[in-house]
């Protein structure tokens, strides 16, 4: 998932970094690089912590959706990528009831392209689910 992060500066050297669609989550760095790094760690620990507590982890918006938010004018903008699947928590095994030939299209599909039945269903459902 990518999430859009602003990036602020009072002197033009130091800033602040601010991740809109994750509340609390923001960072900062003696440059523009450092506060990019530093919020990739403070997303991180965020989400974390969010997964621990069982919260419902955000779903990224676009930069459109914050653009005209005045906490973020004359922001520079930014997409950070965050793998999602680290917060998922445990596998889990599950009974499911399926058509025998999607079944059998399903594990064509993952023979070619060296995958498992399992992990396929998973991302294919985290793909429906984050997209809305």
């Amino acid at each position: 998932m990518r999430f859009p992060i602003v990036l602020h500066s009072d002197d033009g050297i130091r800033y602040g970094v601010t991740v809109p669609d994750i509340k609390g989550c923001y960072s900062t760095g003696d440059t523009m690089d450092e506060a990019i790094d530093s919020i990739q760690e403070a997303i991180d620990l965020h989400l974390e912590g969010m997964a621990e507590e069982g919260e419902d982890l955000p779903i990224a918006s676009s930069v459109v959706a914050h653009k005209n938010n005045p906490d973020y004018a004359n922001g520079v903008w930014a997409l950070v990528d965050v793998d999602m699947n680290r917060y998922d928590g445990k596998s889990e095994k599950i009974n499911i009831t399926m058509p025998k030939n999607l079944i059998r299209r399903i594990d064509d599909y993952v023979k070619a392209h060296n995958l498992t039945r399992s992990g396929f269903l998973a991302d294919t459902a985290r793909q429906v689910v984050f997209a809305h």
